[in-house]
């Protein structure tokens, strides 16, 4: 079965399907949403800054806070000064992350500024950084790169190599230049290329939307794991979608009482860790999370039009109390009120 399982240095994946780092979304609470939906092996945090973990940043410290729920689990920093991210290897390393990685995808220019996509085009530093880092830590090391900075300068395969060289245990691929950002297509022939060319684990990433790209990906490249970026927080069922898939060929499409209670189950969550700009969150989670739902647009007009947590929460569960013919609960209602009954007698699948 495609990406079943990989070792990287000490760590078994299994299975092979990793949640990518996103800015802005893979807190610890969307992170435990993951691993609570199932089939992703591991999962990694927002990329962090080595300077504000040097510093000692509260934003950094935030990043990198994690429950022994969200187990393996990798840091993923960025930065260009040698020592200070062979440092911030160290401080991940001694709060317990089972993994570290370093970002050299991220293509915003804020970021290529001091790392990320930008090491690509230094890679006489980028080696100096590699090996700073690994002989700082003992944990697994990886990186997550992009295949080139454009289409003139493809250097995955030489990173790949270089990295192999100085003790990179795993990378990940992006198959798109620091030039496209993500527009066109992922180039799965260079990660193919990548492939063949180390013997360390590489994990493809870029166009895998649904569980037949990831069949495909794994055809065409042969890769040893699949990272999944932008289509978990609008899917974050994908996971276990693809090994559904690989096991008998379909996947199950998640119904609107599964989204229903999942968005319920994530503002719970996110009041309970009393996040920062956990409105904000709500809203952002309350647009991905309702493309496939009737009415969706109506729902999204509602909930961005929230002025506090509680609202927002108020408004969904009026969205499909109003669905299924109920009404709303107090504002304080717990996730089992009548409500919840209610819509998943109306939302359950006919019986066969």
């Amino acid at each position: 079965m495609p990406f079943e399982q990989l070792s990287i240095g000490n760590v078994l994946i299994r299975p092979a399907r990793l949640l990518a780092p996103m800015a802005g979304i893979t807190d610890t609470v969307f992170r435990r949403v993951i691993r609570r939906l199932g089939g992703c092996g591991l999962i990694m945090t927002e990329f962090v800054s080595s300077e504000g973990i040097v510093r000692g940043g509260a934003r950094s410290r935030r990043y990198l806070y994690y429950t022994e729920e969200e187990r393996p689990i990798s840091a993923q920093l960025f930065g260009a000064d040698p020592d200070h991210l062979a440092e911030a290897a160290r401080a991940v390393q001694d709060l317990g992350f089972d993994l570290v990685d370093l970002n050299l995808g991220c293509p915003a220019k804020k970021v290529i500024k001091c790392g990320g996509s930008g090491l690509l085009r230094d890679l006489p530093l980028l080696e100096k950084i590699l090996v700073k880092i690994r002989a700082a830590v003992s944990i697994p090391f990886t990186m997550k790169i992009r295949i080139g900075w454009d289409e003139n300068q493809i250097v995955a395969a030489p990173v790949a190599k270089m990295a192999e060289e100085c003790g990179v245990e795993a990378i990940a691929v992006h198959g798109r230049t620091r030039a496209q950002g993500y527009s066109g297509r992922a180039r799965w022939d260079v990660i193919a290329e990548v492939k063949s060319s180390v013997r360390i684990p590489v994990i493809g990433n870029g166009d895998v939307m649904k569980p037949e790209d990831a069949a495909e990906l794994y055809r065409q490249t042969h890769c040893d794991g699949v990272m999944i970026g932008r289509a978990a927080p609008s899917n974050p069922w994908i996971f276990q979608q693809m090994e559904d898939y690989f096991q008998t060929g379909s996947s199950r499409i998640p119904s609107e009482l599964d989204r229903y209670g999942l968005i319920r189950e994530y503002y719970a969550m996110l009041s309970e860790v009393d996040t920062p700009g956990g409105l904000g969150k709500m809203k952002q989670f309350a647009s991905w999370f309702t493309r496939s739902v009737r009415n969706g647009a109506e729902l999204r007009r509602s909930v961005q039009s929230a002025s506090t947590p509680q609202e927002a929460r108020a408004r969904v569960d009026a969205f499909f109390a109003s669905a299924a013919g109920e009404s709303a609960p107090p504002l304080s209602a717990p996730t089992t009120s009548a409500l919840t009954t209610a819509a998943a007698a109306l939302y359950a699948p006919e019986a066969p």
